[in-house]
């Protein structure tokens, strides 16, 4: 067992707890405004139509005691006026009669369930999470469709997120449709791509162009039930399997439905899981309030990982870079971590431990805290990008599970070589102190005020300090507001922000889905040249 060098009764712990709690509790706060949905006026009247909640109708569905990992909770903060919490829909892994799902629930409070640009950047992303993990996929359907004030940013999206059902249907990746309400327009092919539909008696509805638009493109008078209501759908176009009740009805067909489902997992090197040692509690107070005092990484993984038994690999070589092995819930895991600056040799490190893992077929695990990799002639000389693109040529090229956690800065290359967003991990969570950005604010505005004086020299003018010194200001204030947490997760650059005592437990089901896919029998990958 590694052990432990902080101490939960000093001040400097105390401290650091209170700051992060502080941010958990922001966290919270703005969970659970957004959960709320559209609030209690689209509650109400969902009420008055005997139909439950959303978020009602996906407790049902899930299993009693299971955990759900909701994706990307926070979608859409702060964009269109902030009238799309949650970006209109709920998406998250769940299990359902025994196994594992994506859920895709629409919630009809929020403007009729309109489909927004996010929603389907969030469905899309959902998706390729089904995708990858092979995981069945439950729609729970209630939609108007398309917000057509954003018809142009919708209109190829929603067409990819039909294909993309069609796709995995092919690759025998199963599509459930349970529709509750309307499934209008787009929103009518979600049920007509699915393997299984479930319609509610008097409640669901399915066409292309509602009443209206058929009066108006064909004269034509009809009214939802016989244009398109549940019932028809069942006895004439044929796309309803089985009619429901109520909604408690259609969710329990749809459980039915599941559990006759063939599901597997490659099981093979699990072993019996076993708690951390030390007390994952204290993760909110491991990381100092101020960002730039450092902290020792290994205290993260101590409070994540089995018995908190880590196993460093090269401890002694690169030390800012900590490699290791160790089983996360009873799984075998490579982690890497940042304790300081990439160097060429903390980058060559990388990249050994990264083919190592990939040779035993050994998922990995990258906890960042990074500013990037050292500058300057000395570094430059000794081969900084040379080391460093090999790091990142066996972070893309990796060919076993990656999942990457933020828990504290994530700036330019750094953010690359340590497996972020563009490097398609298979989840990637962050922190609620996390940061996101090509570089830090401070050293944006300094670099961009050295190169107007140059420029202005140049011109052999002086340089106007005032004008420098307006652009330094508005540099940190873009910086500090494009590198917030919640402007990333508001736009997918992560699958939410957690709470630092549920990095295990996020981490866990990602690890599960990810074993539903046999990636160990391939063998090890394909590199591109390492430049030696």
């Amino acid at each position: 067992m590694h052990e432990s060098k902080i101490n939960p009764r000093s001040e400097e712990f105390k401290q650091s707890q209170t700051a992060m709690q502080q941010l958990v509790d922001q966290l919270n706060e703005r969970l659970a405004q957004v959960s709320a949905g559209g609030g209690e006026r689209g509650a109400r009247k969902m009420r008055e139509q005997g139909k439950l909640l959303p978020r009602e109708r996906l407790e049902l569905l899930l299993d009693p005691g299971t955990p759900f990992l909701e994706l990307s909770p926070l979608a859409a903060w702060g964009m269109y006026n902030d009238e799309a919490p949650c970006a209109g829909n709920i998406t998250g892994i769940g299990v359902v009669s025994g196994v594992e799902c994506l859920v895709f629930v629409n919630d009809p409070t929020v403007k009729g369930g309109s489909v927004y640009p996010m929603t389907l950047q969030k469905t899309l992303r959902a998706q390729a999470i089904a995708q990858e993990n092979r995981l069945p996929c439950l729609s729970l359907v209630e939609s108007a469709g398309a917000n057509l004030l954003f018809q142009d940013e919708i209109f190829i999206l929603g067409g990819r997120s039909f294909a993309n059902q069609a796709r995995m249907s092919a690759l025998g990746i199963p599509q459930i449709s349970l529709v509750f309400g309307s499934s209008t327009a787009g929103g009518a092919y979600v049920p007509g791509m699915s393997d299984y539909t479930v319609f509610v008696r008097g409640q669901a509805y399915a066409y292309l162009g509602g009443p209206p638009l058929v009066k108006m493109a064909t004269g034509e008078e009809t009214d939802d039930e016989t244009l398109g209501g549940a019932t028809m759908h069942a006895q004439a176009s044929g796309l309803a399997d089985y009619l429901a009740a109520d909604d408690a009805d259609a969710v329990r067909i749809g459980r039915r439905i599941v559990a006759q489902l063939r599901s597997e997992k490659v099981h093979g090197r699990r072993q019996s899981p076993t708690p951390p040692a030390y007390d994952p509690d204290e993760l909110l107070g491991v990381i100092p309030a101020d960002p730039k005092i450092p902290f020792d990484i290994r205290e993260i993984i101590i409070r994540i990982v089995d018995g908190s038994d880590f196993f460093e690999f090269k401890p002694e070589y690169g030390p800012t870079l900590v490699c290791g092995h160790a089983h996360l819930n009873g799984w075998p895991v490579g982690i890497i971590g940042n304790n300081g600056i990439l160097f060429s040799e903390s980058a060559n490190k990388a990249a050994q431990f990264i083919q190592l893992c990939n040779q035993s077929r050994t998922p990995l695990i990258y906890l960042q805290n990074i500013t990037g990799f050292m500058v300057g002639t000395k570094y430059e000389r000794e081969g900084i990008i040379k080391y460093g693109s090999q790091m990142i040529n066996a972070v893309a090229t990796s060919s076993v599970p990656q999942f990457s956690v933020i828990v504290g800065g994530s700036y330019g290359a750094g953010n690359y070589a340590m497996c972020g967003r563009a490097y398609d991990p298979r989840f990637l969570w962050t922190w609620p102190n996390s940061r996101v950005a090509v570089m830090g604010g401070e050293q944006a505005a300094g670099v961009l005020a050295i190169v107007q004086e140059q420029q202005a020299r140049r011109r052999g003018q002086e340089p106007d300090q005032n004008a420098i010194q307006m652009l330094q200001m508005m540099t940190r204030q873009k910086f500090e507001k494009e590198s917030d947490p919640y402007y990333a997760t508001a736009r997918l650059w992560d699958d939410g922000i957690i709470d630092p005592r549920d990095t295990r437990q996020v981490l866990s089901i990602g690890l599960s889905v990810a074993h539903n896919v046999d990636f160990i029998t391939p063998g090890a990958p394909r590199y591109g040249v390492f430049r030696m």
